[in-house]
């Protein structure tokens, strides 16, 4: 009886929620029929697209009542609507979405009725159901009838909000646009930063090794002393060219992480850092099992870049990895106890270009950062074992 109670206790509140959501939207009625006279009057024509946007406000929060109740997200696929007025309006016209929602708010006008039926069924379920069970010793029969009309009004309400696959086929399109031209810049920072690290180090290097040989070649037969300096200054200038090289072909792709995978590349990370680095793996403990060179290399530098930043701007003097593997892929994910407060816009944070080399891959990074800490940045990065 008593896990019944707390089932039905939760259910009630669910249904709560969706009375009080469609009472809502019986005051909405006014909005809609304004909206609609404005925009055949053709000059509150401005109206539809913002009222659009507030449509898509309210089902988003019936998408997160029905995900809290039955555990499954349901995912939403807009297109954005920005730009000129007729932009706008062209985009909450043609939007699949808009056909979505407005079919869901149609129906819940409906089906949201019925909700309201369903809040007196507690209080009676509490009497008839603490009859039927203290005294006749039988099941409760009235309180489960709450969550099963709970687990209805929550079925339905999914398979209305629940993109068409137009949709989501246009938003995975937008979303792999916006990948792709973030990989783009991404890419060319890096090319650019090569450069720069070439032409300022490299290239000065060699153009003094190649300036010292030459004189030490007109020295040689008038001075043979001063050309063997120069030749030693030229092998000097040799090996620091190629410390030059090392550390572009670094910055690249680590050699250490072709040798000691990914595990040991952080492990030799947390080592170097300048904080004191604890390193937990899960799943990745086996050499061989390790993930493609793509999604290593984007998460080492992941954690290269989280591990950084928290050295320079947190203040705290320790950090957390960890590296765990997942049936769908690999999680990085690092954490500092420092002031917290991490902006993703500032200058040198580093964080957009994660976001840039992980959306590259397909994958997410989320970004936690409260002021007074602590500060968590996790990757996650879809792949194939």
């Amino acid at each position: 009886m008593g896990r019944a109670i707390r089932t039905a206790a939760r259910a009630t509140l669910h249904l709560f929620m969706a009375a009080a959501l469609a009472f809502g939207l019986y005051l909405f009625i006014t909005v809609l029929l304004i909206t609609a006279i404005a925009t055949v009057a053709v000059v509150g024509a401005w109206m539809l697209p913002e009222t659009v946007q507030l449509v898509r406000r309210i089902a988003g929060v019936k998408r997160g009542l029905t995900a809290t109740w039955t555990g499954r997200r349901i995912p939403e696929a807009y297109q954005p609507i920005s730009g000129t007025l007729r932009e706008r309006l062209r985009t909450a016209v043609r939007d699949p979405g808009t056909l979505t929602d407005l079919r869901w708010m149609a129906a819940y006008y409906v089906y949201g009725a019925m909700v309201f039926l369903a809040l007196p069924l507690w209080p009676l379920g509490l009497v008839v159901d603490g009859v039927w069970c203290g005294l006749l010793r039988r099941d409760a029969v009235v309180l489960p009838l709450i969550t099963r009309l709970a687990d209805v009004e929550a079925d339905w309400s999914q398979g209305l909000l629940k993109p068409s696959p137009q949709a989501l086929l246009a938003s995975r399109v937008e979303e792999l646009a916006a990948t792709r031209a973030g990989a783009i810049a991404a890419h060319g920072a890096e090319l650019r930063r090569v450069e720069r690290d070439l032409h300022d180090g490299t290239q000065a290097r060699l153009v003094a090794l190649s300036m010292r040989i030459g004189l030490a070649q007109r020295a040689y037969d008038r001075d043979p002393e001063a050309a063997r300096k120069l030749l030693a200054d030229a092998q000097d200038q040799a090996e620091e060219a190629l410390i030059e090289l090392r550390h572009v072909v670094r910055g690249i792709h680590p050699p250490i992480l072709t040798d000691r995978g990914l595990v040991g590349a952080v492990r030799a990370l947390a080592a170097t850092s300048g904080l004191e680095v604890s390193v937990r793996v899960d799943g990745l403990e086996d050499e061989d099992v390790r993930p493609p060179a793509a999604v290593e290399a984007a998460a080492y530098f992941a954690v290269a870049e989280a591990l950084t930043n928290a050295a320079k701007y947190s203040g705290s003097r320790s950090a957390s990895v960890a590296l765990e593997r997942h049936r769908t892929g690999l999680r990085a994910l690092v954490r500092d106890e420092g002031k917290g407060g991490a902006d993703e816009s500032g200058e040198g944070s580093g964080l957009l270009g994660i976001r840039r080399r992980v959306a590259a891959l397909d994958g997410t990074v989320t970004v936690t950062s409260p002021v007074g800490g602590p500060t968590v940045i996790e990757v996650e990065l879809p792949c194939v074992w």
